[in-house]
């Protein structure tokens, strides 16, 4: 019999594993923005980041289907409560392949209706429409994707779910330069590799449910109906959060866009893939904290959950703190990654960067708040990080293009900063005690 790995150690396992997944998502989003911008034109870069919110709604649904099961499937096998955790398991499986089935058909139907949404520019609507076409079809890929890499790295696998990630970004890497230069597919390339890369990655998790260690297993979707009030509940702050940044990413297109044209959204669109690598160190921590977290609270361990909260905070402020600091050395190297050769465009970047990347750390801070107050039972506060996180950067941005355009990049760091200051007074209002004991606010 094998001795169990402490509780240290599986965290850095699940950490670096989790940080894998997100690298899929990251790597897939820079890279076919990186590839298109030196392949095609810069304006198909514009054209990934207007499809953004799409992918931000489908992730939105994963993040209900699936973050919100896993966490309930962790609490199970944290009380050894298997049949729980396989029916909760077959729930969001099911969950997410009725979801991705409705994008699929809205991707045959009606893709042009939707890129209408996404795009009023005339100039950018024709690569907008290919890229999210195939996005919407291949939605089932990516809901499966997502949710599968939740489940097994909470059902003890998180190396397998480190390799599917590997088979995933190397196929979307190869495929997208085949696709481009060889089959002349244009910008339509870069969303096919990324379908074909998931459902291989997709493949390689499912190997997971084939070894004897495995606990999740597939039941009659029958029982579990009546599970979907939990589910929906334990996902709701992940999801209104995802949600609220998806109308936060569509209206910040739409104000920048009006404001500062073409040559605008280039530069937010850099930024945005500036908040991906952010996101890839956010990601692994708040997947880690959540499935790790949520153990020790279904076996009452507070000292295990401490454990976990203080390693999570101090990875992410280390990875944070490096990635500003090499914004502020080198911006330049991240603009020109993305095929520009523009010196106005490129001191724009440059001047736009420096100032996303101090404002991404409370960000960051905020987003992994929200999960502490979850974990401790303070749903109401969870649930206000949700709302807030995104739709008080659209006010401040709003107000901002109109009455000092040139200050428009700061809209997100101040914003943050208001938050930050209305998490700390509702905090003291509300007497939290961040201890696994009973609290009102639960109830």
């Amino acid at each position: 019999m094998t001795n169990k790995p402490s509780l240290s150690t599986q965290f850095w396992r699940y950490l670096w594993a989790f940080i894998l997944v997100a690298l899929s998502g990251c790597m897939g989003e820079v890279v076919d923005g990186i590839i298109v911008g030196n392949l095609i034109s810069t304006d198909g870069v514009s054209a990934i980041n207007l499809t953004k919110p799409l992918m931000q709604l489908m992730f939105t649904l994963s993040l209900l289907l699936a973050a919100g099961a896993g966490m309930l499937v962790a609490y199970a096998l944290g009380q050894k409560d298997i049949a729980q955790a396989r029916t909760l398991y077959t729930q969001s499986m099911l969950g997410s392949i009725v979801a991705g089935a409705v994008f699929t058909v809205i991707g045959i139907v009606a893709p042009e209706t939707v890129t209408r949404i996404l795009c009023d520019e005339p100039e950018l609507f024709d690569m907008t429409n290919d890229y999210s076409r195939v996005m919407l079809q291949g939605a089932p890929v990516f809901m499966l994707s997502w949710g599968l890499a939740t489940m097994v790295g909470v059902d003890g696998s998180p190396r397998l779910v480190s390799v599917s990630v590997v088979i995933i970004n190397v196929v979307n890497l190869v495929l997208d330069i085949f696709f481009i230069k060889v089959m002349g597919w244009g910008i339509t390339s870069s969303s096919a590799a990324s379908v074909i890369g998931n459902l291989m990655g997709v493949l390689v998790l499912l190997w997971h449910f084939r070894t004897p260690n495995a606990q999740l297993r597939l039941v009659s979707p029958s029982k579990g109906l009546g599970l979907w009030g939990q589910i929906i509940s334990q996902g709701a702050p992940l999801a209104i959060a995802s949600v609220c940044l998806t109308l936060m990413l569509y209206a910040t297109n739409s104000i920048v866009l009006s404001k500062l044209g073409t040559t605008g959204i280039f530069v937010f669109a850099v930024g945005m893939n500036l908040l991906t690598v952010y996101n890839l160190f956010l990601s692994g921590t708040v997947e880690t904290l959540q499935s790790l977290g949520a153990v020790q609270v279904g076996e009452g361990n507070d000292k295990g959950l401490q454990l976990v909260l203080n390693k999570s905070f101090f990875f992410i402020t280390v990875s944070m703190v490096v990635t500003c600091i090499y914004t502020w050395l080198f911006p330049g190297t991240i603009a020109e990654l993305f095929g520009t050769e523009d010196t106005a465009v490129i001191a724009e970047c440059n001047y736009a960067l420096r100032i996303f990347a101090v404002s991404f750390i409370p960000f960051c801070y905020i987003y992994t708040l929200m999960i502490v107050y979850k974990l401790y039972g303070y749903d109401r506060m969870a649930l206000f990080i949700s709302f807030a996180l995104s739709l008080t950067v659209i006010p401040f941005m709003w107000l901002i293009s109109r009455i000092a355009t040139e200050w428009l990049w700061y809209s997100f760091l101040i914003a943050y900063i208001v938050e930050l200051v209305m998490i700390g007074s509702l905090h003291r209002l509300m007497h939290v005690r961040f201890r696994l004991t009973p609290n009102t606010d639960c109830q």
